[in-house]
């Protein structure tokens, strides 16, 4: 039996795991980016590009196959954590690797992979050093998906009851959010060229692999982890989420699911995007960075720090009663700050529209998330975690960067690099994109809140056998 307070130890892994776990999908997600852009396309020429691919081309097919790696590795891990009952191996060893794989990305050079593979066409080492980082970025993420989207994801499940979870999910969602502004700090310093993309790398892997160290001795899987009934057929156990009568007994998870993947497609249509739009668009447009760091400026964004943190508190508040107006009222005020977004460059419009953006995702993510534990059938999250990445992660992660890359190409808008080479980067366009695509996200939600999202206690334990 889960007591109804988290014990102090387990708030503490939580939030370090989450924190760590941030630290790592954020420099894979914003600065594997960026590193592609000023470190890799810096210095390439015109008729390399064209032999080979764009950057936001190359952006696009690493987010997408690493989306689809970390679905694979969940299912296959979230079941194999569950068999095996143990998801502190999974974590901690997991969390070890991850940061070894992160550390060595910064040795990936044009330099090394042609001599590595004794290549002299520029096209060629341009495009076998893209696949190169494309496929380190596949190892890195089944690490990743291993230990946190399988097996930490699950771990938090099986130690937290559903009266817990919007409050787990509040400090997940800050938490996270929290770790993608210290890699912002850090990782703007790479991107400006203070420090080299090595050293980057090489620091905050190794932090990461430092928590999986002291993770080891740590963590400990709750009674009920042992008490998960498991078949002996594995294959059946991976495809226990696509059962029809799985699916129709527990409609309002998969609604959940449907809902959600709408609102992540349509974040993943200019999030991978998004440093490069600041480096190389919004901060031109807004004179320089010295420009931007007025008095005018800082003042705005302060207030709009304090209407943030104010709105998403009350309307969380409210969530306790009203879930299914507030995730309407996140999606749709998510959806209003993308198009806002898509009007203008100027720094002041940015800030303005950050606030419905910032609140709508903290809705959305906070209150989906503890919506999807909630209907997750009992003893079964392992099982549950790889379909949930199908629609929180591979979908969106697939289909919301091609989207973006061609909203870029559309727009043309180009930087010359060192060489005198026109190379494509993000423009504004691609905030239209994500605000249409957020509207479909209502349509599955309607239907949730018609089935009632606010009462979770009837949720279905098992579909007869595993087997």
């Amino acid at each position: 039996m889960v007591k109804d307070k988290l014990s102090k130890k387990n708030w503490f892994i939580i939030t370090l795991f989450c924190f760590m776990g941030g630290i790592a999908w954020n420099t894979e997600n914003m600065y594997f980016n960026t590193f592609i852009t000023n470190e890799i396309y810096a210095d390439v020429s015109q008729a390399a590009i064209l032999g080979s691919m764009e950057a936001t081309t190359a952006v696009a097919r690493m987010v997408a196959l690493s989306a689809i790696a970390a679905v694979v590795t969940t299912f296959i891990m979230g079941a194999l954590s569950d068999k095996l009952k143990n998801r502190k191996m999974f974590i901690s060893v997991g969390y070890i690797l991850w940061g070894i794989v992160t550390a060595m990305f910064g040795f990936i050079t044009k330099e090394n992979v042609a001599n590595l593979f004794n290549l002299t066409d520029e096209a060629r080492i341009l495009g076998t050093t893209v696949w190169f980082i494309i496929l380190m970025d596949i190892v890195m993420t089944f690490m990743g998906s291993t230990s946190n989207d399988a097996a930490f994801q699950a771990w938090v499940t099986d130690v937290t009851v559903p009266k817990q979870r919007p409050a787990v999910e509040t400090v997940l969602s800050v938490v996270g959010t929290v770790s993608s502004f210290a890699v912002t700090g850090v990782g703007s310093f790479a991107q400006a060229g203070t420090i080299t993309y090595k050293i980057f790398f090489a620091v905050l892997g190794l932090i990461v692999t430092l928590c999986g160290i002291i993770g080891l001795f740590l963590i400990k899987d709750p009674p009920r982890t042992a008490q998960i009934k498991s078949s002996s057929n594995y294959l059946a156990d991976l495809l226990y989420g696509f059962r029809p009568s799985v699916i129709k007994v527990n409609a309002r998870l998969y609604l959940s699911l449907v809902s959600f993947c709408f609102a992540i497609v349509a974040f993943q249509v200019f999030y991978p995007y998004l440093l490069t739009y600041v480096q190389y668009v919004v901060i031109p447009d807004n004179g320089g960075v010295s420009n931007i760091l007025k008095p005018s400026v800082i003042i705005t964004a302060v207030v709009v720090v304090i209407v943030l943190l104010v709105c998403i508190v009350t309307l969380l508040k409210l969530s306790t009663k009203k879930r299914g107006f507030c995730l309407v009222t996140g999606v749709v005020v998510l959806t209003l700050g993308f198009f806002m977004l898509s009007t203008s460059t100027s720094i002041y419009v940015i800030l303005i529209s950050i606030l419905p953006v910032v609140i709508g995702n903290a809705l959305v993510n906070i209150l989906f998330g503890a919506t999807i534990k909630d209907f997750i059938p009992e003893g079964k999250a392992g099982l549950f975690q790889g379909v949930r990445m199908i629609f929180a992660v591979m979908l969106p992660m697939v289909i919301g960067p091609v989207i973006g890359d061609m909203a870029c190409q559309k727009a043309a808008q180009t930087i010359i690099n060192e060489v005198g080479a026109e190379v494509i980067v993000p423009a504004k366009n691609m905030f239209l994109w994500a605000g249409v695509i957020c509207v479909f996200a209502l349509i599955p939600l309607y239907f949730l809140v018609k089935k009632g999202v606010d009462t979770v206690e009837n949720k279905p334990e098992e579909i007869g056998s595993i087997a």
